[in-house]
Order: C-alpha cells, then structure tokens, then sequence
C-alpha cells in the first residue's frame, strides 16, 4: 500500500502520467451528474424505497466507471491496496465506505454510505482478489461515532479498514522478509488491530502469488544492499573507480525499486528500512 493523494488531485489536471486530462466541462458535468444522482437517491430514501434506491446506485456503475482509468493513472496502474498490477487480478473502482450496506466484524449489516456513491473521493482502485472478499465489510471500533446521510461525519469515524489515501494509515503496513504484510513496529493495539483485520480483510496475505511476489521483491533488493555494502567497503580503502561505480550503480536499481510507480515499492522500502543503517535509508526514492 502506497499514499495516494486523491484530495489533491482531479481528472483536469495534465501532469499525470498516462492520463489524458478532461477538459473542466466534463469534469463540471460529471460533479453534476453525481449531485442529481444523490438528490434522487435522497429522495426514494426519504420515502422507504430502500430496494428502489440501491437498484438505482446499481443501473449508474458506469458513472463512476468512467473515472477508472485516471484512478489508475494516480498509482501508476497499481492497485491502491496490493501495489500490484496483475497478481491481484482485474481493477474495480472500489468503493471505500461501502454504498448500499455496510458489514461490521460479526458480518451483520447496518445501511451503507449511499450518499458517498457517486462522491469521487471515496472511489478507490482494488484488484477484485480482495474486493470480492471484502464486499461491503468496514467496521467501526466499539463506541465510535457513525456517519449517517442526516449527520454526516466520516472523518471521525474509528474504522478498520486501512485507506491508502491516508498517509498515516499507509505508514501502519509493514512487510518482512517473507513477504508478509504485518503491522508497523511499535504500532498500538488498536493500529495493529486495525492492520490484522484489513489484512485478513483484503486477503493481502492469503492471496499466495501475492506473497510469493513480495518475497522475491525483498530478495532481490537485499542482494543489492549486500552489493552496495560491498563496494562501499571497497572504496573505503582508497580511490577505486570501479567500486565507485559499482556502488552508484546499485544506488540507481534501488531508487528504482523504491519510486512510488514500481510495484511492491513498499516492501523494497521496508527492506532497506529493515537494516537500520541511515546512509541505506537515503538510498529510498521519496
């Protein structure tokens, strides 16, 4: 999982890679769109017609379909979640705060954020490995406040669910030399809480092509701190060329591996972390 800095960014804008920016037109006619969306949504809740005002979240998933591709520009064509492009499978515009209803840790239901369907800023990507499995889980921690259409207040929720548009929530995932993701060291109980669960959740460690590719990312980054510590040994002890070279070289392969754009960038950077060595830790792309 890597930040995603959506409150910042919009489909106009032209300095995303691989997007091709809509004009402010479009861009106005989809935010309006979303707001009549909502006003109907309002209106059929309003009146009981529950079954009637899901139906029609479900006849509009093109609507939020069409920013899928710009999503995916914002991450490099990674999913938000895994860091991965294919092992997690096919992308789905996911939904954070769950539309229609929303599961607690018992799997009973209460009603969804509906309201937040067509709101952008709660569209995530997710490769359907871990959509699928969590459906519309997303628990709240005991004595939390819940955000009703009427009262709104998601951002004080105490939820579960991890969000990778959130930089402090994105620092609580840490991965180790097998691949696992785990919870960061000296996490609280409620953090680590919150890891296990969103873990659990989105199969990030079930999922065994996923783990088994995390696995080889630590490997291979490991091979080149081994050969980076080795080269700077070598020219520690007087000018020589070809070690210094060596060692720029390795530096390079690991920004490489740490820039936000490569897959399992996380888990090269926790790699690097793992050795505790300040001069390495200034090797990490940022």
């Amino acid at each position: 999982m890597i930040w995603i800095d959506l409150e910042h960014k919009l489909p106009t804008d032209a300095d995303i890679p691989g997007w091709t920016p809509w004009t402010r037109e479009q861009w106005q006619a989809w935010l309006e769109k979303s707001k009549q969306l909502v006003g109907q949504l309002a209106a059929l809740e309003a009146a009981g017609r529950r079954k009637e005002r899901n139906d029609l979240i479900d006849a509009n998933s093109g609507h939020w379909g069409k920013l899928k591709e710009w999503l995916l520009a914002l991450s490099g064509g990674k999913c938000w979640f895994s860091e991965v492009k294919e092992l997690y499978s096919h992308y789905d515009v996911e939904h954070f705060r769950p539309k229609k209803e929303a599961k607690v840790l018992d799997s009973t239901e209460r009603d969804g954020y509906w309201w937040l369907a067509f709101d952008y800023m709660n569209f995530r990507i997710c490769g359907n490995v871990g959509n699928r499995k969590k459906g519309g889980w997303f628990p709240l921690q005991d004595g939390s406040l819940c955000s009703t259409y009427s009262c709104q207040c998601e951002e004080s929720e105490s939820r579960y669910l991890l969000d990778p548009i959130d930089v402090y929530d994105v620092g609580l995932l840490a991965f180790d030399e097998e691949g696992r993701a785990v919870p960061v060291p000296g996490a609280s109980e409620w953090e680590e809480q919150r890891v296990l669960e969103t873990v659990k959740r989105l199969k990030l460690n079930e999922h065994v092509p996923l783990a088994e590719a995390r696995r080889k990312v630590w490997q291979q980054v490991d091979g080149l701190i081994e050969e980076f510590c080795r080269s700077k040994a070598r020219c520690g002890t007087g000018i020589n060329p070809a070690a210094q070279q060596k060692m720029r070289s390795v530096c390079e392969q690991i920004r490489e591996k740490t820039q936000s754009g490569a897959e399992l960038s996380a888990v090269a950077k926790w790699c690097v972390l793992f050795r505790n060595d300040s001069h390495l830790s200034r090797l990490i792309c940022r």
